[in-house]
């Protein structure tokens, strides 16, 4: 668990606000939210639950259901939402397997009276109120190009090893990242293949040991996903390919630590998945409570957050990127 002192934001310590500065719930209300994750047992959603707890304690009197399935598919994720619309929850903040899949039993859900938000990996815009993005989607898919680069000196075959094919934040990075390598800058890195490991360890794995056989001259690797950067790694480990292939992209400190101290992985970044937890749970309960509609150019309150605008297109963004290396690992794996 995360005490209160660990809580950071991203590059710093985030001062802990007093209650006045937050929502206030009326009196002898209890808010149930739904905290829906991609899949149960991922620590990057472990994180965000922690964070969700906070802002819970934090606004008094709202009650978290941490759920999810236990497969990353649209179909169990479907089901899942179902049973809490059966609850007659108040509202959820949903990481979506599939951008289009939820989109019909989200607006079931709207309809029966619960506020429906994403995070993380968001729905579209039919299926719910707005979508928190972690940070701003350009920053991310520049930043995970912009490491691995650095690591190869900008040159040799790179790969990308992603989460579910039908991941909406997944395929925004990539989207920017194909952007991002159509600078100059990056003239003699060639994007070799995409490949999905499905946010599962041992298929992540298996896809990473399937980049180093078809592509012999793999330099480097960006795994935008917590669960397939830290399997690319001990692929590459395992391979004894450290020093020759590198994995970049998205992690935890927790989880990326040996991989670090390897050599397998030289930089890598994520924004505090405590916090984005927090943030949904505040957002959600705002929502839910009727202080904001949560329509573009509407102001959410996020505590120690601070204030967070919608934009025309109903999305939020939290906060940048940050990037760790062997200069900063031990510290923060200490924290999430």
């Amino acid at each position: 668990m995360f005490s209160r002192r660990h809580l950071l934001q991203v590059g710093g310590a985030a001062a802990l606000v007093s209650s006045t500065s937050l929502p206030s719930l009326a009196a002898g209300k209890e808010l149930r939210i739904a905290l829906v994750v991609k899949a149960l047992g991922i620590g990057f959603f472990d994180a965000c639950h922690e964070g969700g707890e906070q802002a819970a304690k934090q606004l008094g009197n709202v009650k978290v259901i941490y759920t999810g399935p236990t497969k990353t598919t649209a179909e169990e994720q479907i089901a899942v939402i179902e049973s809490l619309i059966a609850q007659k929850v108040d509202a959820m903040a949903i990481s979506a397997n599939d951008t289009n899949a939820l989109v019909p039993v989200c607006k079931k859900a709207m309809a029966r009276g619960i506020k429906v938000i994403s995070f993380d990996s968001g729905i579209a815009p039919a299926g719910r109120i707005l979508q928190i993005n972690p940070s701003n989607n350009t920053l991310i898919g520049a930043k995970c190009v912009q490491m691995i680069a650095k690591t190869l000196n900008y040159q040799g075959e790179i790969a990308i090893l992603s989460a579910t094919a039908q991941a909406t934040n997944q395929n925004i990075w990539i989207g920017k990242m194909k952007e991002e390598l159509k600078k100059p800058a990056y003239a003699k890195m060639k994007l070799v293949a995409t490949v999905y490991g499905d946010d599962v360890a041992d298929k992540s794995y298996r896809e990473m040991q399937g980049l180093i056989k078809a592509h012999p001259n793999l330099k480097g690797v960006i795994a935008p996903t917590t669960v397939g950067i830290v399997a690319a790694a001990k692929a590459v480990v395992d391979a004894k390919l450290t020093g020759k292939i590198f994995v970049s992209g998205l992690g935890l400190p927790s989880e990326m630590k040996a991989a670090v101290a390897s050599g397998a992985t030289d930089t890598f970044a994520i924004w505090n998945p405590i916090d984005l937890g927090y943030t949904a749970i505040m957002v959600a309960a705002q929502i839910a409570e009727g202080k904001t509609t949560g329509k573009p150019g509407s102001v959410l309150h996020c505590g120690r957050m601070g204030d967070l605008k919608v934009t025309p297109n109903a999305t939020v963004a939290m906060a940048n990127p940050y990037t760790f290396d062997k200069s900063n690992i031990d510290k923060f794996a200490k924290i999430f």
